[in-house]
């Protein structure tokens, strides 16, 4: 149990975590993977890379010591944290190695200001931290575990279908190789894939939307390939199911995750999204055509051009259902395109008419961090509600808006 004194010594590093929170994450996962190099095929090398892991990790073990008097006002962050987690099957064990690592990091960034006391008092905040998320992450292998068609860890799914959508997503269908059912999920979920990635000799697992409506059946995952000279490891794993995984191949699947779903609700629905950040969208808009729902929809979407936009017949087919209003942005505009539906340029939201928005619809944004940042920021100068905006950060977590 931790001592109010540990807490005030915890609280008390706040200042240096701010300043120096991600050399101190940088040197612990550095420390972590010399000691533990199999760990490099559980954790998303891309995201050590990019340093996208080192700060989403600061930025928590910040939020953490800020919050140490109640961590449970944490939950909501830690539940998504739990939820990636889960995908790649990080297990009890793990938080005991992180944990050994961390505590011995802190320690020798900070040398002479590590006292044996302040060392002592972050050893038990760990402690209490990894409990509380082995918790949670334990009642979500539970529920997976209880769950009709539901898994934990890696199960082997095939390639049945590969599909291009444009110029640089690809669709791949994936059913069990077992014959077994499949779990249900809730439109805007993803799931965790594992490919062997021979450049490394490693195993890599990376998240992906799932993009089709619930069906029983199969998931349906679309990746953007991506382009340059020097590809990041997150590169690497796209191009590879782009070049690599065909029909009849088979691939590792987590069961579906994540928390950022379409709200139980009846009321109208916008959608924003960038690029391939459309993925988790598109389920969720066919499943709210496939169930019929009435709920009025509308969908802001921005890319380079028709020739990458995937799924640009089906946004056309929803524009003429009813209840639905479509706006496109591309940096370059066909010269046959309706000049009613697609405008040229970035997505701006003050190029859209909201006044047919209802004050009570729900916003949900998907795209790049800054795609993001700058329409969540539009949104609010709009006077509408933090509570009706949801978005999706694709990686670790590392934007903070709500």
């Amino acid at each position: 149990m931790i001592t109010d004194a540990q807490k005030d010594l915890v609280r008390g590093t706040v200042p240096i975590l701010k300043e120096h929170g991600v050399t101190l994450t940088k040197y612990f996962y550095s420390r972590m993977f010399t000691h533990h190099p199999e760990l490099r095929n559980v954790f998303n090398m891309g995201n050590q890379q990019n340093a996208k892991q080192q700060t989403a990790l600061a930025m928590a073990v910040l939020a953490y010591a800020e919050h140490i008097e109640n961590p449970s006002v944490l939950l909501p962050v830690l539940d998504a944290i739990g939820q990636k987690h889960t995908s790649l099957s990080i297990r009890p064990e793990h938080y005991r190695i992180v944990g050994k690592h961390l505590i011995a990091s802190i320690q020798e960034v900070l040398g002479d200001l590590a006292s044996e006391e302040l060392i002592a008092a972050w050893t038990v905040a760990y402690g209490q931290l990894a409990e509380l998320m082995a918790n949670h992450e334990g009642q979500i292998y539970q529920k997976l575990a209880d769950t009709e068609g539901g898994w934990t860890g890696w199960r082997p799914f095939a390639v049945k279908r590969k599909t291009a959508e444009s110029d640089e997503i690809t669709s791949f269908y994936l059913y069990p190789v077992d014959g077994g059912k499949i779990a249900d999920f809730r439109p805007g979920q993803f799931i965790s894939v594992r490919i062997f990635i021979p450049q490394l000799n490693l195993f890599q697992p990376r998240q992906y939307s799932i993009s089709c409506a619930p069906n029983g059946d199969y998931y349906r995952i679309s990746v953007k390939r991506e382009f340059g000279a020097e590809l990041n490891l997150n590169g690497m794993v796209s191009n590879r199911l782009h070049d690599f995984i065909n029909t009849g191949d088979i691939i590792d699947v987590s069961a579906p995750a994540g928390n950022f779903v379409l709200a139980a609700s009846e009321n109208p629905v916008v959608f924003i999204s960038g690029g391939v950040g459309q993925t988790p969208l598109v389920s969720m808009m066919e499943e709210l055509i496939a169930s019929g729902s009435d709920r009025p929809k509308a969908w802001i979407h921005g890319c380079r051009n028709r020739r990458v936009h995937a799924f640009h017949d089906a946004l056309a087919k929803w524009k003429t259902e009813a209840n639905f209003e479509g706006h496109i942005f591309y940096d370059a505009v066909d010269t046959d395109a309706d000049p009613e539906f697609v405008r040229n340029g970035w997505v701006d939201l003050q190029r859209v008419d909201t006044a047919n928005f209802a004050p009570n619809s729900e916003y949900y944004i998907c795209g790049p961090a800054s795609f993001i940042t700058k329409n969540y920021n539009d949104l609010i100068a709009a006077g509408v509600d933090r509570s009706f905006i949801f978005f999706e950060e694709f990686g670790p977590q590392t934007i903070q808006l709500n």
